[in-house]
């Protein structure tokens, strides 16, 4: 039976207790079926998951088989213990949070402890096979998937038990919640066991821990992507009259910043390649009363850096890195965030290392600008009820920090798969190209001395209405990052920027299409997407 590692169409495997006693115990007519499938689990070809209130009756069966009267109780019960470690550590808990036993509908003989394993099953997990030997569940017709492990080794029972494939995920949250659960859960108990729900100790650690992962001295966490680089900008003593060098093909909070603070955001148009600002257009732009340049690292891939902070040094001005698609990519070996004067990334949830509300963070070395940012993001503040600077209420929430200090184990795993999908993707796309001869998508370009983590797999299109209508058709979601630069925002109407000082990014605004990117896509999801994109596209 081959069953996909990853992508939101995995079947989750639920063993129920009776096969977990006769696997560890190594009884019964299935245990080596049994053992076949936990190795499946432990190889990563399919989740494997238990009901976690179920973990003593399972202990105590196991004891009762194993240990006879002749041994020696301690070590006997010791290497129970063992046995018992062994096999649940491959498995994940099925969470019990509530009063799921006091809603179950049982009916006249049906098993309860059963019953509750597949309501569990069915409210936590989108495709659920319960692993049983238990005749109660195997021949009970209601609306739930059960099968012997035999039955499940030799049969395509759980390809069937998928049914078709319905609207895919453009970003696929829930399965990440599945793989880090545990962590999850353990991080948010601890909050709330200790109550400090505002500049907790898990905001601290994560600090600690991101600052160390980006290779700076300091890491400030903030409320979202947003105030960080209004912070950052405050901390600069960016305002009224003065200009921030800036891209127009972003996301709107770039240039509002500059603008909320009485500055004039300038724009220059992008490099055709990687949609970053093109540096050889940059010192053009700077007069006067230029105070700082703002690059963004668009979708996943940095801008270059060095050339933009060889103009900045030039002309004595900051540079902050809006990298809050690129948390977690390199740029000549070194990581986003540790590439400027300062760097701000945000925690939203879509982002490469997201939160489950807004969360942002800004990286410096300097440790007289971490000091004044530290300051202004709790109201100015120096100590308590001391404000020797006009701030905001940009702190990060506890239970944010909780969450992302969850997802922190496991995003070089992440970051990885983003990496492997999008090369995929690449390839799949460049392949058609090359077979017919006449390309009509053009995937995303990547220096050859970054890594970029794929915030959007973003390709060009001709015919990009189309397109997305055809997609759509196919149940495969899209998005266009961005469809409207900001020179011609309305809410910059009150500064003159004519669009074609920007053939570059006119052109990117009319073509761009962001298809499905998540760590979980997997490989024939995205070959049956580029498969509809080749027949929408006329390739």
């Amino acid at each position: 039976m081959a069953i996909e590692s990853a992508g939101p169409s995995t079947v989750q495997l639920v063993f129920d207790t009776s096969v977990l006693v006769d696997a560890i115990a190594a009884r019964g007519n299935y245990y080596s079926h049994t053992i076949k499938l936990l190795e499946m689990v432990k190889r990563g070809e399919v989740e494997g998951w238990y009901a976690a209130y179920s973990f003593m009756t399972v202990y105590h069966l196991v004891e009762k088989n194993l240990i006879s009267p002749s041994d020696h109780p301690a070590e006997a019960a010791q290497e129970v213990r063992a046995a018992v470690n062994e096999v649940l550590s491959l498995l994940k808990p099925l969470p019990q949070v509530g009063d799921e036993f006091l809603a179950l509908d049982p009916q006249p003989g049906d098993d309860l402890e059963s019953l509750l394993i597949i309501t569990l099953a069915g409210q936590y997990l989108p495709n659920p096979l319960i692993v049983t030997c238990n005749k109660w569940m195997l021949v009970t017709g209601r609306s739930w998937h059960a099968a012997d492990p035999k039955e499940i080794l030799e049969s395509d029972l759980a390809t069937r038990c998928l049914g078709q494939q319905g609207r895919q995920d453009f970003i696929d949250l829930r399965g990440q919640q599945r793989m880090i659960w545990p962590a999850l859960s353990k991080h948010l108990h601890n909050v709330l066991r200790h109550g400090q729900y505002i500049m907790g100790p898990e905001v601290q650690q994560l600090e600690e821990k991101l600052a160390q992962y980006v290779g700076v001295t300091h890491c400030i966490s903030a409320s979202s992507g947003t105030d960080t680089l209004l912070i950052a900008l405050l901390a600069l003593g960016i305002g009224a009259g003065d200009e921030v060098i800036t891209t127009p093909f972003t996301f709107i909070a770039s240039g509002e910043m500059i603008a909320l603070l009485g500055a004039r955001p300038v724009f220059v148009d992008v490099d055709p390649r990687t949609y970053n600002i093109d540096p050889a257009k940059i010192e053009a732009a700077i007069t006067p009363k230029t105070r700082a340049i703002l690059p963004v690292s668009l979708y996943g891939q940095c801008a270059d850096l060095d050339a933009i902070n060889s103009i900045a040094a030039r002309h004595g001005l900051p540079v902050i890195e809006d990298a809050a698609q690129s948390f977690g990519a390199t740029y000549k070996g070194r990581k986003s965030c540790a590439l400027s004067t300062i760097g701000s990334t945000s925690f939203f949830p879509s982002k490469p290392l997201g939160s489950y509300g807004d969360g942002g963070a800004l990286f410096t070395n300097d440790d007289t600008l971490a000091k004044k940012m530290r300051e202004i993001r709790v109201h100015g503040q120096d100590h308590r009820y001391h404000h020797p600077r006009i701030g905001i209420n940009g702190r990060l929430d506890t239970l944010q920090a909780a969450i992302i200090l969850a997802k922190l184990d496991r995003f070089d795993w992440e970051v990885q798969r983003r990496q492997e999908i999008g090369i995929r993707y690449t390839q799949l796309i460049r392949s058609l190209s090359t077979q017919k001869n006449h390309p009509e998508i053009i995937p995303p370009y990547i220096e050859p001395h970054n890594t970029s983590v794929y915030a959007q797999y973003t390709v060009q299109v001709g015919n990009r209405e189309a397109v997305t209508k055809a997609l759509s058709a196919a149940g495969i979601p899209t998005a266009v990052h961005y469809p409207v630069p900001l020179y011609r925002q309305p809410a910059f109407s009150f500064q003159t920027q004519e669009a074609n000082h920007f053939p570059i990014v006119e052109s990117l605004v009319r073509r761009v299409i962001s298809l499905p990117m998540h760590p979980h896509l997997a490989s024939h999801e995205q070959e049956r997407i580029v498969s509809v994109l080749d027949c929408c596209t006329g390739l």
